[in-house]
């Protein structure tokens, strides 16, 4: 199993954030290459693991749309649209644009955190996970939450267990701090260190800054 772990931001989408200048360059091509290393093991599955997803997994005839963002543009889960289909949170979209641009055709499926060991158990055969969250949006005065002295610190212990392989570190995350913090990826990461605690992963950390005010680690997980 390979893990890829990827922000959720939509500046990764060339639609919202336009003509990118060097710092999202950077990181486009870190997610790109994180996602092309899950990929490139072939899995049977991928599994998108975002937070907002409230019970629901989702899969063929599933949307989200960017029209929070300013932008008009509806991005399916898998497959065309269907009518009633349940609504994306911007984490799965992102995972499901992030799989497309990627050249992924084959299976996926949409999950929250507290699904994924369950969903992990149900689904046979070869498995991805892309694991869908940002680090902490307190990162500087023009951050969107405004600058928190205690942001970097906790940045840095995420990113030092997705270096060096640590589930255990991760499931170990403060979520009180990570809410504190704006850290909209600690239930995933949490979810993930969790299911893997006693596994010691290949790890490779691809990406490791806050551009925006907001931090962005990229990384992957191979587990064999």
């Amino acid at each position: 199993m390979t893990v890829a772990f990827c922000p959720q931001t939509p500046l990764l989408l060339p639609a919202v954030a336009g003509a990118p200048g060097y710092a999202l360059s950077v990181l486009r091509a870190a997610v790109l290459g994180a996602v092309q290393t899950l990929l490139a093991d072939e899995p049977d599955v991928v599994l998108v693991v975002g937070d907002g997803a409230g019970g629901v997994r989702f899969g063929p005839g599933d949307a989200g749309d960017l029209r929070g963002f300013g932008v008009d543009l509806e991005v399916p889960f898998a497959g065309r649209v269907r009518p009633g289909g349940h609504r994306l949170p911007l984490a799965h979209l992102i995972g499901a644009w992030l799989l497309d641009r990627a050249g992924h055709t084959g299976a996926r499926l949409g999950v929250g955190p507290d699904d994924l060991a369950a969903a992990l158990a149900d689904v046979p055969g070869p498995i991805g996970v892309l694991a869908m969250g940002d680090g902490s949006a307190r990162r500087g005065e023009k951050a969107p939450g405004g600058l928190d002295p205690a942001a970097a610190p906790f940045d840095a212990a995420v990113t030092a267990a997705l270096a060096s392989g640590d589930p255990a570190a991760l499931a170990a995350l403060d979520p009180t701090a990570g809410e504190r913090l704006l850290a909209a990826g600690v239930p995933v990461w949490r979810a993930v260190g969790a299911a893997l605690t006693g596994v010691e992963p290949t790890a490779a950390l691809r990406h490791d800054d806050a551009p925006f005010g907001v931090a962005y680690p990229v990384a992957t997980w191979r587990v064999r």
